[in-house]
């Protein structure tokens, strides 16, 4: 059995994807990028602060499939510069004080709407 997530707290999907999906007592977003769902648009600026928003978002997905960031078990992050890394860890570590969950890093050459970082998360309900 599977049920579709979806908040108004994080950006409404920008194709035929849907926010999260409940399965099995597990939880899996989609990517999220950093865009402010109260005004649709991209944050811009440095990878910290799109990261921030790139976290909020994933915090509202979670939270709205009933489980909190502290059931994550499992995080993919995507980066168009390996000088980004640090920054944007500086930030994710802030959102996983302790027990952080498994992490993948991927450098890639483009992300959608040019922005700097998207990370998708798996948690358990």
């Amino acid at each position: 059995m599977r049920s579709i997530v979806n908040t108004k707290k994080a950006p409404a999907a920008i194709g035929p994807y849907s926010q999260a999906v409940k399965a099995e007592g597990f939880v899996f977003t989609a990517g999220q990028i950093a865009i402010d769902p109260a005004t649709n648009t991209v944050v811009n600026g440095s990878v910290a602060e799109q990261t921030e928003q790139v976290m909020e978002n994933l915090k509202a997905v979670i939270e709205e499939a009933g489980a909190d960031l502290s059931s994550v078990v499992k995080t993919t992050v995507y980066l168009t510069s390996p000088e980004d890394f640090g920054p944007m860890n500086e930030v994710y570590a802030r959102y996983f004080p302790s027990e952080p969950p498994a992490r993948t890093t991927v450098f890639i050459t483009a992300l959608p709407k040019n922005v700097k970082v998207e990370i998708d998360a798996i948690a358990r309900l």
